[in-house]
């Protein structure tokens, strides 16, 4: 029998019992949702009402083992279909860089989306997440996070990217899934550590302090992950 690589549309069947009725609906089906003053038209009403469901339920973690086993239990119903979307869309958008920079830096991007993943499953694997009682660093950053997830995973708009292989709202909210166990349960930077930048400039480990020249570039995206990192603003400029 040959397995079925289609999208799993129960990926937010975690979330769904406190999002619907006797019913089984979402109370937002049918309808258009404004995420922070931008109307969009609910196409794709489950992800759209699923996103927000995990990012709720992503809040209300303490612990990191709470929120890894939040993490875990969502990403694990990503199919290989969605990772073949992911890592395709990764390559398409590495091709299009200057080949120098490309062959520096595509290991490094390959690392955060790709190995985060598998780092997540094999913790999730091990069962290292239930033996995890620390509390989440920064509870506020952390929540600030959350919500800021479903404007990050609407605000794009791939029509006018001209990228052979689109994403849907369920590939961009993967990576703020592998973001959040990067940077509140590793508690490391969400570029890895050595991550080139153009002019030189890399991701740097000083003593247990991450440094990242663009640390502090991306305030005016407020859906931007730099904004949430553990990186501190590096003074080369």
């Amino acid at each position: 029998m040959v397995p079925d690589h289609s999208p799993d549309r129960s990926l937010f069947r975690v979330c769904s019992d406190s999002a619907t009725g006797d019913s089984g609906r979402h109370p937002l089906q049918g309808q258009n949702l404004v995420i922070q003053n931008k109307e969009i038209e609910m196409t794709d009403e489950d992800d759209i009402a699923g996103t927000i469901e995990v990012s709720k339920k992503l809040s209300r973690a303490r612990t990191k083992g709470e929120l890894g086993e939040i993490l875990s239990e969502v990403v694990a119903r990503y199919t290989l279909h969605d990772l073949q979307v992911i890592g395709g869309r990764l390559h398409t958008e590495l091709i299009r860089l200057p080949r120098s920079y490309r062959e520096q830096v595509g290991p490094y991007l390959s690392d955060q989306i790709l190995g985060g993943y598998h780092r997540l499953m094999t913790y999730h694997r091990s069962g290292k997440f239930k033996t995890m009682s620390e509390s989440i660093p920064d509870l506020e950053t952390f929540r600030a996070f959350c919500e800021i997830i479903p404007t990050g995973c609407t605000e794009w708009d791939d029509t006018v990217s001209r990228m052979p292989i689109p994403y849907t709202i369920r590939h961009r909210l993967f990576y703020y899934l592998i973001a959040a166990f990067t940077m509140f349960i590793l508690e490391e930077p969400g570029h890895p550590v050595g991550m080139p930048f153009p002019g030189g400039f890399r991701v740097e480990d000083k003593d247990g302090v991450f440094y990242c020249l663009i640390r502090d570039k991306e305030k005016e995206v407020p859906y931007s992950l730099c904004n949430f990192c553990p990186a501190v603003q590096s003074e080369n400029e």
